[in-house]
């Protein structure tokens, strides 16, 4: 039977947590990075060889963007994971996402359809199914708020410009964008998306509230409607 390599029995220059200390983390893989988190392994499986594991673990997409994936009952069916560890390892991934969000933050402008997306990218890019946003801003174009205004199926979501309004005049917004996730990855706009957007772009001149974008959010790419000149 092969000898299952411990942390302890590899060189100190291998060991991630070494390697840390004295290199800094930007020197280590994914995998490393994980075990230093994970801290131990279990039954004959050292904490790097359960990093490793853990990102393979959805057979469409490999890597950290697969980690956040993971429910709570996947993580814990994973042997060596109990409930402490999956708990810890869905805070950190929430805790990156909110970093990422926090940096685009910092960029965030309502005329830059780039930092829009990548503001509500981490929000939605990994959304299992469409879920439609709406953005509300004030005269001096500062976001007052976001908020979900409708949630699908896996290719469809359905949302009223009567409800999207309703948000505007309630938190006395000037301006609109409106967002939404495509969960196949791919930010192509369909006929139903199009449509929408005039829907909502009529509405808003009516009301004096003007939609201003409708961005549609894919696996790390965006489409924008007023990039394409639809505005």
């Amino acid at each position: 039977m092969k000898h299952k390599i411990t942390m302890k029995e590899m060189p100190p220059g291998e060991r991630p947590y070494e390697k840390c200390q004295l290199n800094g983390p930007g020197v280590l893989s994914d995998a490393e990075l994980l075990a230093v988190i994970l801290r131990n392994g279990s039954h004959g499986i050292n904490s790097l060889e359960l990093a490793r594991k853990l990102l393979k673990m959805h057979t469409d997409e490999k890597g950290l963007v697969s980690l956040t994936r993971l429910s709570l009952q996947e993580l814990t069916g994973v042997t060596g994971i109990g409930s402490v560890k999956a708990v810890q390892l869905q805070c950190i991934g929430e805790l990156a996402r909110r970093i990422a969000k926090a940096s685009a933050g910092e960029r965030f402008s309502m005329n830059s359809p780039a930092a829009i997306a990548g503001y509500f990218m981490e929000d939605l890019r990994h959304q299992e199914q469409e879920e439609i946003h709406v953005a509300l801003f004030d005269t001096k174009s500062h976001l007052l708020r976001a908020t979900v205004v409708s949630r699908g199926t896996v290719n469809a979501a359905i949302v009223s410009p009567r409800e999207i309004f309703l948000e505007a005049l309630k938190y006395h917004a000037v301006y609109v964008v409106l967002l939404h996730n495509h969960p196949s990855g791919d930010p192509t706009p369909s006929r139903e998306d199009l449509a929408l957007t005039v829907r909502v772009r009529e509405a808003g001149e009516l009301l004096e509230i003007p939609l201003i974008d409708h961005i549609i959010i894919g696996d790390n790419r965006y489409v924008s409607f007023k990039e394409r000149g639809y505005f």
